[in-house]
């Protein structure tokens, strides 16, 4: 019995949005509800350790907000002052090719856009892009869809990443390079399907191979950022890679064809078009790698003390802290600072339209009062399972019913949060926690395992229909969205099976301790 209650909040979460397509928030507030009478009328969970359960969810979720406010206030700035234009505008007269053309936008700047802003931007901003380019609009909807998902845990700042932190209390340094190796997986795998819609369901020879050195630039990079501590921007700085890598293909295959199709760019307009982006890559570095400042911004810590708790069957809780948010170190806090200096920068170039402030100021609070519900009421109902010990319940049983196999299963639990929520934020946040507690009952290795579930996660947002809704609309394909569904739920499950069956293997023929 306590199993099924135990599942309910979760079961309550997923039917509301799939069946009945309730919003993050409406779901996530019903959700919460249901488990905190549950905690306490089934759980033995008293008033006041409920009352700190909510405490620690509110500071858990405070901290990915902080994130997702800032990306959002950074995007609507380089979107008011023509920086997004300007980009896509020179990627596509970089590359003499049309397949070259599309990769360089469907993957590498659908990329770059997710590392600084995501929840749905990349594919909104991109997809009309590509229907101007004669790409259906059908395909341009898959193809962008598919080709950020690699993307999606390292961007946004790193929302996701901190999402699965916060949510199973883990070290990140020990969680990120087993996320960045199975996203790298995802990575060459989308990669190899943007190129086969491109070229028109097919690989044509002349083009695997500098789809190959972009995926590994892209690769690569990232992993070495999550390495050396920049996971914030890994996603960023990978994609940027990619670009380079295809911008150099593109040079080549320039001067193979005697094209010149875009004259060579002084360097100077070159800076001014990426500038909000250099600013931003500025902005982290100085804020992490200067002692004296990173030491300055970080003195300004919030938290709260959670006192010890005994629940009414006598489990012991031991005292510990909140999430810990530094008002102005935080990646949220950095992604401010970036925005306000590319804005003020605009106005001295007068490169902003009239208006652009109102425009800034009501983007930002449409997109991102949404999101600070729904993770709010997730956070909450994640924390308050944890505390009643609902997770730990979940994950005993799901232990003694997988066995050694949960591997396979654990990309498809992270997908199916994805899927449900349109998050992988969201994922992380309602499913992390139970996916650590499965692995530690089942001896695997947790970091592979949170990975599995992270990456699967990542796949699973391609085919969201909050997503798939969001990029039909931008592209006149109101009443498509089905369509749209069909093909990419086809290519996210194909990705997913990779995560599987690349799960299996390292546990079963490479078992880590």
């Amino acid at each position: 019995m306590n199993i099924v209650l135990a599942a309910v909040p979760l079961i309550v979460v997923l039917t509301l949005m799939a069946g009945f397509r309730w919003s993050g928030s409406k779901a996530g507030a019903a959700g919460w509800i249901s488990a905190l009478i549950i905690a306490l009328l089934r759980f033995g969970v008293g008033p006041e350790a409920l009352l700190w359960a909510q405490v620690q969810g509110f500071f858990r979720a405070v901290y990915v907000l902080y994130i997702i406010w800032g990306a959002l206030f950074f995007f609507r700035v380089t979107e008011a002052d023509g920086t997004l234009r300007s980009m896509s505008e020179m990627l596509r007269q970089l590359a003499p090719g049309r397949i070259l053309q599309l990769l360089l936008l469907a993957w590498g700047f659908t990329s770059f856009l997710q590392g600084v802003g995501g929840f749905g931007v990349p594919v909104a901003v991109v997809a009309p892009i590509l229907v101007t380019m004669g790409v259906p609009a059908l395909e341009a909807v898959v193809m962008a869809s598919l080709g950020h998902s690699w993307a999606v845990s390292f961007g946004s700042l790193g929302a996701s990443y901190e999402a699965l932190v916060t949510a199973t209390g883990l070290d990140g340094a020990v969680i990120a390079p087993w996320m960045a190796i199975m996203l790298g997986l995802v990575c060459f795998v989308v990669g190899f399907m943007v190129l086969w819609i491109a070229a028109g369901k097919k690989l044509p020879r002349r083009e695997i191979v500098p789809m190959l050195s972009m995926a590994t630039a892209m690769v690569l990079v990232q992993y070495l950022a999550v390495r050396i501590g920049i996971v914030n921007i890994a996603a960023m700085l990978g994609s940027l890679a990619g670009i380079i890598v295809g911008a150099w293909w593109a040079s080549i295959r320039r001067r193979q064809s005697d094209e010149s199709q875009m004259a060579a760019m002084p360097t100077r307009q070159m800076i001014l078009k990426i500038l909000p982006y250099l600013l931003l890559i500025a902005v982290i570095f100085s804020v992490n790698f200067v002692p004296s400042l990173k030491t300055l911004l970080n003195g300004w810590v919030v938290a709260v003390q959670v006192p010890a708790l005994t629940l009414q069957d006598g489990t012991q809780i031991a005292a510990s802290q909140t999430k810990s948010i530094s008002i102005f170190g935080h990646p949220g806090a950095q992604l401010v600072y970036a925005a306000l200096i590319a804005l003020l920068l605009a106005k001295k170039r007068k490169s902003l339209p009239a208006g652009s402030g109102e425009k800034i100021r009501r983007g930002v609070l449409r997109s991102g009062t949404k999101s600070t519900l729904g993770i709010l009421a997730m956070m909450a109902m994640a924390t308050t399972m944890q505390v009643g010990g609902m997770v730990s319940e979940l994950a005993t049983a799901m232990a003694a019913l997988a066995g050694q196999f949960f591997p396979v299963i654990s990309p498809w639990i992270g997908a199916l949060g994805a899927f449900m929520t349109g998050s992988n934020t969201n994922s992380n946040v309602l499913l992390g926690a139970f996916q650590l507690q499965v692995a530690q009952t089942l001896g695997l290795h947790v970091p592979l395992i949170l990975a599995l579930h992270n990456a699967g996660a990542a796949a699973g947002s391609i085919f969201a229909p909050a997503k798939i809704i969001v990029g039909c609309s931008t592209v006149g394909l109101s009443g498509g969205e089905s369509d749209a569904l069909r093909n990419t739920t086809r290519y996210g499950v194909i990705v997913i099976a990779i995560l599987a069956v690349a799960g299996l293997l390292v546990t079963q023929l490479a078992p880590i301790g």
